[in-house]
């Protein structure tokens, strides 16, 4: 299959664009700035470049991974998330309509959930953690980068309502490699670790969904998927993950603590959420390769860890100015 797929000279771009062609798809990478597996230098802002890109290039379907993310609220105006993230993602969903397609993949944010009260969490009040699956609510955004991705998976539903191709939107947790824009505390690697208890997974898992997205979207409707690793918890452990997480996590791995402290880091004292990707598992029959047992396996066998971590990361766009 000829995919458009955009962002592909980002992080996960870099990753999904081989994986697609080894899954035997032709990727045709849009970006706008050069990449390795980047073919059409433009905007997805830009309806005359993505019509152009269809026609070119014969597309058949669209993995909709371009879109400026939260760090970028420091760099562009409102207007260029609208531009970028709204706009863009109407130009696809009509280009893809014009052409008959049976479906579109898009790539949004479980950042969109993440209302004041839920990050506000344990110093806010919160007496248990916060149980995040695709159907919480009511979806309040805190930021233009959460509104417009909202937005965007609103044009996804309305187009497959009015055209009747399946759309898989895919609300993915954290997978950057740099460090946390807001946290310093703990340092990066015991940061990504804690993460993967709640709200992390690896790019190469991500991309991995996007490819089961893509390839078993047929006839699903339009489902909203969450892709984070699985916890280790279940929900009658809320409250106990707020009042001592590292008793909760004891439970469940017993020498987590022992591996932790041989590395001078240490376990979140309170998780006030968790992301619930048990619908991507059951309807997409997906399963992710790395979760925080995944980490703990590595720290006994002092094995690289099964992420990646590069603090000096910057975005090709940033790079590029």
């Amino acid at each position: 299959m000829r995919v458009l797929l955009t962002g592909s000279s980002g992080w996960l771009g870099r990753f999904l664009a081989p994986m697609l062609r080894a899954a035997g798809h032709e990727p045709v990478g849009l970006d706008v700035v050069p990449g390795t597996h980047t073919v059409i230098v433009a905007s997805v802002a830009d309806r005359t470049a993505i019509d152009r890109a269809f026609a070119d290039h014969g597309i058949e379907a669209v993995v909709h991974g371009g879109a400026l993310h939260k760090p970028d609220i420091a760099r562009y105006p409102a207007q260029a998330f609208v531009d970028t993230n709204v706009t863009g993602t109407l130009n696809l969903l009509e280009a893809a309509a014009a052409a008959a397609h049976d479906r579109f993949i898009f790539t949004s944010t479980t950042s969109l959930m993440i209302r004041a009260d839920v990050r506000a969490g344990k110093d806010g009040g919160a007496t248990e953690a916060w149980w995040l699956d695709e159907d919480f609510g009511p979806l309040r955004p805190r930021n233009i980068y959460g509104v417009t991705k909202l937005a965007a998976e609103h044009l996804c539903r309305l187009y497959h309502e009015l055209h009747g191709f399946d759309v898989a939107i895919l609300r993915t947790g954290r997978f950057f490699p740099e460090d946390d824009d807001t946290h310093s505390e703990p340092s990066g690697p015991n940061l990504k670790a804690n993460e993967f208890l709640n709200r992390r997974l690896t790019v190469e898992d991500a991309a991995r969904a996007h490819i089961a997205a893509l390839e078993r979207a047929k006839g699903l409707g339009c489902e909203t998927f969450i892709l984070s690793a699985p916890p280790p918890f279940s929900r009658d452990e809320a409250a106990d993950l707020i009042a001592d997480a590292p008793a909760v996590i004891a439970h469940h791995f017993p020498d987590a603590a022992e591996l932790y402290a041989a590395r001078g880091w240490t376990l979140p004292p309170h998780i006030d959420r968790v992301y619930d990707p048990g619908r991507v598992e059951r309807l997409l029959d997906y399963r992710f390769d790395t979760d925080f047992a995944a980490i703990l396996s590595a720290l006994r066998d002092d094995a690289p860890l099964p992420f990646a971590h590069d603090p000096d990361y910057v975005s090709p766009m940033v790079a590029g100015g």
